[in-house]
């Protein structure tokens, strides 16, 4: 890194939790252009989630679960 990236980096890290997630999302924002109609889509998929979990008809799974799944297929 730069010596100006090193400065920054070392006030970011300085910051609230917060803050630096403000400032990340900042950042990335300037990186990664935003696609309306995928996040839309996105929008309208967590809806559709958050909705079979209040109305009961998603399957939920512990996170202990998931990881131990995970860490079997990588192996």
């Amino acid at each position: 890194m730069t010596s100006l990236v090193d400065e920054i980096s070392q006030k970011a890290h300085a910051l609230p939790p917060e803050d630096r997630v403000k400032l990340a999302e900042e950042l990335l924002a300037t990186v990664y252009t935003v696609d309306d109609e995928v996040e839309s889509a996105w929008d309208e998929e967590i809806k559709r989630r958050i909705g079979e979990i209040y109305t009961g008809t998603a399957r939920l799974v512990p996170a202990e679960e998931v990881f131990a799944e995970a860490r079997k297929l990588l192996k």
